[in-house]
This record gives structure tokens, C-alpha cells and sequence, in this order.
């Protein structure tokens, strides 16, 4: 008998499909209720409010599986769900509907003044020449982000008779033309639209998008929407500039606290808010409950699940050979990611050596779930990694060769954009794991970890020695460097490591150096 506890409070109809499980027994409980036997507890099924530690975790030696019915796992520890082999799914596309629509009605709202003229109303009031708004026809929408929802809002606004300008700098032109929307860089979508709605993840390139330098590329009257994620916007900066009277208002769904209690924002007019309620409709209470709940059921039904946040279970001798390389490809696929920012079409991956007897298409996934992270805002995986590139219009190839280049076994991928290459070769020594042989045809050796700094350059007496004393100047400590070129004079890379993430600052300072070609912060 299976036993499911559901501990926070899911919409019971969603449900259902657990109760099609054959030999379940489901449980209805907050996790530390004394009716609840937490050792016996085979699948766990939460919403935000319950925090599943790893704490937690050692109380439920049983646990196989856990389901958030919702998009964020931010209460769920994956890492300790993870080490113990208990797989985490979500319901990463339930409110997609919801929140776009919530969007389009803030959008509505704002240019209206709805919520204004509906107070002043009911405070017995009736100024209607105070309260004349802005047509949504031939306005011209920006679009922060082109994932799932900034999609379905793009084509909500065309219906409108909205003109769509994109910012997203992994969207492919034959995906833009697909979808019937114009695709920019962030400048000229900052200086064209008439309304700017934000829909990233929220990263550490994508945290404070929106700010104080960046707001005055914007038109003078431009209104901002964020229904996405807190601190995408930088609150402070919207605030000063709504105050001066260059943005005309904003509509806000998202805080970077919450709740904000006593906020600027929240004390100027033109500013109209709601307490996170993207998701918040019937409908999509009832999709992401149905869709953990099926998960739930196909898991304990031995079919695959289609939203894992982490591994899929599988047998323990065959994880512990997979598990390196199944590491080594998510990093490969994240240098790669934060290396080429630019839409990719085409990735094509070669296994040689010890690895290619091992199961390579589920690391081709693995190395797709690390090559996604960040780029859209839905989690991807090794279950619906194919699914997201066949999604965004990108080929994927898988090879085996015979060619090793020296080491018992290597992984290589090349992936090809519209107007760019760039190549990685990864490997996995015993007793010193994951390592970077090649970058982009530099021979090299470092450890894929932390905060690192890829810099290209030109092959020239002091180079290095430059960057290192700046570096040393600004206190910070480099913790290794590993340089690599193809021949003297020419083109060379160093890679270095720091103990803490490297800021804009000294970015900007090494960027003006003679010599240097390029840099790129890359966090694993």
C-alpha cells in the first residue's frame, strides 16, 4: 500500500488521478501532525508552505518521490532530495494561461487607469476627464524574455493590434518569424516600446535588468509590467524615475519582499499593484494539482515522469557510473550557455573512450538541462530536455568515435548558432574529476566549478601579468589560473577561478585593457 501525504492544502478535485492508483492510501496532513507516521510516507505532495529540509528528509527514510503542485521548488531542498535517490517533480507549465492572462489584464488596467477610476467611484466621485487612458491599438508591446508566457502574452497583444518587439538573446530569428513577433537586442526594445513587460528567470544577469542606466534608454511616458519575478525591475530606480515623470506608470505583480510593507512604489498613483496573484486562478490551482498528482500516479505506476526536477530513479549501480558524467555534461552545457549568448540552432555531441558505453543519451539530456538553465524561465531536465530543444527550434546530434585525443574518455560538443561556433571538450579523471581539456579549440585544463572568468586575448608579453595585478589590486584573490593558446603571438584564454562571483566592476576595468578581446563570467 502506497502511502501519500498530502501536506498542504491542493485542490481536492486535482486529486483524482491519485485516486485512480491502485493500493494508495492518501493522507491529508501537515507533516508534523502526530496522525502522520512520517517513516512509512512513500510520496510527499506540497505547495509553498511546507518547507522539505533536509531535516525533514531524514525523518522519511521511505520518501520516493516529491511533488510541489506549483512552478518554484524554492521550498524543496533538490540537492538532499537528490542525494537520497528521491526524485522531485512540478507543475512547471500549469499558470502559464493564468499568468499571461494576469499580465494582459494589468497591461488593460494600467493604460486605462481602472483601478483609479474605480476608487474614485466608490468614493462617490465622477472625474471622468481625470482619468482618460491609452489605447492598447498600435502601441508598441516589449517583451522581456520570450519563455512560455512572454509567448502567450505576445500573442494576446497582436490580437489587440499591438506591435511585439523581443528581447531574448537565445530566441532564434526562425522562431521569432514563427511566432510573428520582431526580435531585438535589449537597447532598441528599451528605446521602442511603448510598454515593457519583463518575463525572465531571475539570475544573476537578469537581477536588476531594469535600472537606473538602463531606464533612461526607454521612451519618456513608457509603462512597466512585472508579473514575472521580483528584483528583475530595480525597485528603487522605477520609483525615482516615475517620480521625475519619465516612466508613466507601472502595474506590479511581483516584489522583491514580500509582502513589501512600506514601499515607495506603493505610494505613488501611477503605480497599480496585487499580491502575487499570477497564478492565483481556479483554473490553474486545478492544472498544476492534476499534473502532480498524475506524475505521482505514473511514478508509482513504473511509467516516466514528465516534470523531474532531479534524477529519475534508477538502479544504484548503474547511477554511480553514470553520476560523473552525468555531472561533467550539465556543467559542459552550462559553460556552453553562458559562453555563446546568442541563439543557438544546432548542438552536436560526441562520446569517445569509457563513457560511450554508458547510457549516452541520457547525459545528451543531462547536458541540455545545464545548456538551458537560465536561458527561458521553466525548469528543464533530463525527462523533457529533447522536448525543449525540439521547442526552440534547436537540432541535436549524438555521435560515437574511436578518437579519445589522448584521455580514456572524452565528451565534445560543438554548438552553432546563426552567426557563431563554439566548441567544448569535457573529461572525468579518477581521483580528480570533472575537467575542461578545450575551449573553443584552446587547450586547456580546469576544474568546471564556482565562479570563473573566461577571457580571450591576444598573445602578448604582460597580459597576464596586468590582469593579475588588477585583480590583486581590487583585493581579490584569484584562486587558480589556467591559461591555454593555439600558437605564440596569436590568440590565447586564460580561464581563472575566485572564491566569490566577480562584479561589473571589474569586468568593465579588465575589458579596456589592450589585448583583451572578450570576457565572460561564467558561474557553475
Amino acid at each position: 500500500m502506497y502511502q501519500i501525504l498530502v501536506a498542504d492544502s491542493i485542490n481536492k478535485e486535482g486529486l483524482q488521478p491519485l485516486l485512480e492508483l491502485k493500493n494508495a492510501n492518501i493522507i491529508q496532513e501537515k507533516v508534523d501532525s502526530p496522525e502522520v507516521d512520517l517513516s512509512t510516507v512513500d510520496a510527499l505532495l506540497v505547495r509553498s508552505a511546507t518547507k522539505v529540509t533536509d531535516e525533514l528528509l531524514d525523518k522519511m527514510p521511505s520518501l520516493r518521490i516529491i511533488a510541489r503542485a506549483g512552478v518554484g521548488v524554492d521550498n524543496i531542498d533538490v540537492n538532499a532530495a537528490t542525494r537520497r535517490g528521491i526524485i522531485v517533480v512540478n507543475a512547471p507549465d500549469g499558470n502559464t494561461i493564468s499568468t499571461a492572462e494576469h499580465t494582459f489584464a494589468m497591461m488593460a488596467s494600467l493604460m486605462r487607469n481602472i483601478p483609479q477610476a474605480h476608487q474614485s467611484v466608490k468614493n462617490y466621485e465622477w472625474k471622468r476627464n481625470q482619468y482618460i487612458g491609452s489605447e492598447l491599438y498600435g502601441k508598441t508591446l516589449g517583451i522581456v524574455g520570450m519563455g512560455r508566457i512572454g509567448t502567450e502574452l505576445a500573442k494576446r497583444a497582436k490580437v489587440f493590434g499591438m506591435n511585439v518587439n523581443v528581447f531574448d538573446p537565445f530566441l532564434t530569428k526562425e522562431r521569432a518569424k514563427n511566432l510573428g513577433v520582431e526580435s531585438s537586442d535589449l537597447e532598441t526594445v528599451l528605446k521602442q516600446a511603448d510598454i515593457i513587460s519583463v518575463h525572465t528567470p531571475l539570475t544573476n544577469e537578469t537581477r536588476g535588468l531594469i535600472n537606473e542606466q538602463t531606464l533612461p534608454l526607454t521612451k519618456k511616458g513608457v509603462y512597466l509590467l512585472n508579473c514575472a519575478r521580483g528584483g528583475i525591475i530595480d525597485e528603487l530606480a522605477l520609483a525615482k524615475f516615475i517620480e521625475m515623470g519619465h516612466v508613466a506608470g507601472a502595474a506590479l505583480d511581483v516584489f522583491e519582499v514580500e509582502p513589501p510593507g512600506d514601499h515607495p512604489l506603493l505610494k505613488l498613483d501611477s503605480v497599480i499593484v496585487t499580491p502575487h496573484l499570477g497564478a492565483s486562478t481556479r483554473e490553474a490551482q486545478l492544472n498544476v494539482a492534476t499534473q502532480v498528482a498524475r506524475e505521482v500516479r505514473e511514478y508509482f505506476e513504473e511509467k516516466p515522469v514528465s516534470n523531474s526536477i532531479n534524477l529519475p530513479a534508477i538502479s544504484k549501480d548503474v547511477f554511480q557510473k553514470i553520476r560523473p558524467f552525468h555531472q561533467l555534461g550539465k556543467q559542459m552545457g552550462s559553460i556552453l550557455s553562458q559562453c555563446i549568448k546568442k541563439g543557438v540552432n544546432e548542438l552536436s555531441i560526441t562520446y569517445s573512450g569509457t563513457v560511450a558505453d554508458l547510457e549516452t543519451s541520457y547525459l545528451t539530456k543531462a547536458l541540455l538541462a545545464g545548456f538551458f538553465r537560465n536561458r527561458i524561465d521553466v525548469n528543464v531536465n533530463e525527462v523533457n530536455a529533447m522536448h525543449t530543444a525540439k521547442e526552440r527550434g534547436i537540432t541535436v546530434g549524438e555521435k560515437i568515435s574511436s578518437n579519445t585525443h589522448g584521455y580514456a574518455n572524452s565528451i565534445s560538443v560543438t554548438a552553432k548558432g546563426e552567426d557563431s561556433v563554439f566548441t567544448i571538450q569535457g573529461t572525468y579523471i579518477e581521483n580528480y574529476g570533472p575537467r575542461i581539456v578545450n575551449l573553443n579549440g584552446f587547450n586547456i585544463d580546469f576544474h568546471p566549478e564556482g565562479n570563473l572568468l573566461y577571457i580571450q586575448h591576444m598573445d602578448r608579453p604582460g597580459v597576464i601579468g596586468r590582469v593579475g595585478q588588477i585583480i590583486g589590486d581590487l583585493g581579490i584573490n584569484i584562486a587558480a589560473m589556467q591559461v591555454g593558446r593555439k600558437e605564440a603571438g596569436g590568440e590565447a584564454i586564460m580561464v581563472l577561478s575566485f572564491d566569490k562571483q566577480v562584479d561589473d566592476k571589474i569586468v568593465d576595468i579588465l575589458s579596456k585593457l589592450d589585448d583583451i578581446v572578450s570576457i565572460n563570467r561564467i558561474l557553475l
